[in-house]
């Protein structure tokens, strides 16, 4: 029985250094696109904060997809080129 308790945690311990580390929890929270804002409603580029507020985001777009509330603005086309411009991709939820 010892046996089997080693081979498991070797499996696991194995398992754990292929998938390498966990990434970090991310608090979807529309606001924090807020920097994003003016280059969505505009024409003028995004600033590097609002790039990497949306790179930070980008797990929760789908979310926001989802939510009527959220929707129109990140499926809008200033939305778009932004994420463009920010070598972010919209996904298809």
């Amino acid at each position: 029985m010892m046996k089997c308790g080693v081979a498991i945690v070797m499996v696991v311990a194995l398992v754990l250094v292929e998938v390498g580390p966990m990434a970090e929890a991310v608090n979807c929270t529309p606001t924090e696109l807020s920097s994003c804002l003016a280059a969505i409603s505009s024409n003028a580029p995004p600033s590097t904060t609002c790039c990497q507020k949306l790179k930070q985001q980008k797990p929760c777009l789908c979310g926001y997809l989802k939510n009527p509330s959220f929707k129109a603005y990140v499926s809008s086309p200033g939305a778009k080129r932004v994420a463009s411009a920010c070598g972010v991709a919209i996904p298809s939820c």
